[in-house]
């Protein structure tokens, strides 16, 4: 036998606790499924007419591709929580943990201004800004950093009361506030606002409850610290808990959600209709829907996983690296493929058709079935691949502190 050179063998300091592979491992597949959302939007020739979740229109392949992409933002904003309660058993002081979430807060609001929008766009225009999920994770970072300083239990249930009570806040419209409407676009209610003249900026994500489930995520950490067997039965009664919280408020229709509800022509539309919750800003029952589900399953990856898992795991240990490449790939490829099959993009380079004055530039025709949509998503996926798996062994490698910053 060799001898082994014991002092070259990496070796933890005491009381670190390894990466939980289950969590990588959920966050890399809502990041999949969340390309999925993002193709469509530049591929689907539905984009251009209706909203898929549009029962009077829909049809249910349609209406389940938009539904599944529910998961990702609630469960990467309640994980990005996790992960910062899980650093301080990883040697940070709560110190170093507020400065980093204010700093990372910001630089992530500083890249939704720039490199994402020029991701959607390819070009960043100052008079046309707006506030999507990235802001909204980036702002409800800044206000963890401070959270962060109270009990477990206080942050807990500071999260879980925004949540829970934030549906409340409904019937109040900006316009309530006179000159300060502004300022209940960027916390409750998703809107547009000129910020000086020619100068707009829309919100898409609103602070409430956002900021709540991140606080939420931050104390479900704590019950991540049990042993394993312990551990995977809360996970398990805690997501069964939710989702019959959300079948079960959702029956009644009553608070919880402020589009309720109602018999279809048929009963699976029925059930698309129980399902269709309200994303913007997400509704008790909207996160009741996606967290339930999504923390049961953490409690089945809770285990030793095999193989099949480690590609998805590479995804979920690099999410912003990946984020920031899938934008600008699957956007050039609608551009490519838009110049091959009509001859120019036309106003696919302007972006997705959200809107009608980009729709209205698009290729007469535009557009394909679900079938390509989920081709060319695979393939997003597969050229990814490699460049985040390089990314996520840099970052194992080596511990420059501006590659947490991705």
């Amino acid at each position: 036998m060799h001898a082994v050179n014991e002092s070259a063998i990496p070796v933890k300091p005491a009381g670190v606790r390894p990466r939980l592979d289950g969590l990588d491992l959920l966050r890399g597949a809502v990041m999949i499924i969340m390309a999925l959302d993002h193709t469509r939007d530049f591929f689907s020739r539905d984009a251009m007419l209706f909203d898929p979740t549009d029962l009077t229109k829909t049809d249910g392949w349609l209406f389940l591709t938009r539904w599944i992409t529910h998961f990702c933002a609630p469960v990467f904003c309640f994980l990005a929580g996790t992960g910062a309660f899980l650093s301080l058993g990883r040697g940070k002081t709560k110190r170093d943990l507020s400065w980093y979430l204010v700093t990372r807060g910001l630089w992530l609001v500083l890249l939704e201004l720039t490199l994402v929008q020029f991701g959607w766009t390819f070009r960043i225009d100052p008079h046309a800004l707006g506030g999507q999920v990235i802001w909204a994770l980036g702002w409800s970072m800044v206000f963890l950093a401070a959270l962060i300083h109270l009990p477990v239990w206080g942050v807990g249930t500071f999260g879980l009361g925004m949540i829970v009570a934030h549906n409340l806040l409904d019937p109040i419209l900006p316009a309530a506030f006179g000159r300060w409407s502004w300022l209940w676009n960027v916390l409750h209610v998703p809107g547009g606002f000129q910020i000086a003249p020619h100068y707009m900026f829309f919100i898409a994500y609103p602070l409430i409850p956002w900021v709540g489930v991140m606080a939420a995520g931050y104390a479900f950490g704590k019950l991540l610290q049990r042993d394993r067997p312990e551990r995977r039965r809360i996970l398990l009664w805690l997501g069964l808990g939710l989702t019959a919280a959300f079948i079960v408020i959702r029956a009644t229709n009553g608070y919880g959600d402020p589009q309720p509800w109602s018999k279809q022509t048929t009963p699976l539309f029925t059930l698309f209709s129980f399902l269709n919750c309200t994303k913007y800003p997400p509704s008790l029952l909207y996160l009741c829907m996606t967290l339930g589900p999504a923390i049961l399953v953490l409690s089945f990856f809770d285990r030793e996983l095999g193989p099949w898992s480690k590609p998805i795991i590479v995804f979920g240990r690099v999410p912003l690296f990946y984020y920031l490449l899938h934008l600008p790939l699957i956007h050039g490829i609608a551009i490519l493929l838009a110049s091959l099959r009509h001859g120019a993009a036309g106003g696919v380079w302007l972006g997705p058709p959200w809107d009608p004055a980009t729709a209205a530039a698009y290729p007469q025709n535009y557009g394909y079935g679900l079938g390509v949509v989920y081709a060319i998503w695979i393939l997003v996926i597969l050229l990814l691949y490699p460049l985040c798996r390089w990314f996520a062994n840099l970052k194992q490698r080596r511990r420059d502190a501006w590659l947490s910053y991705f």
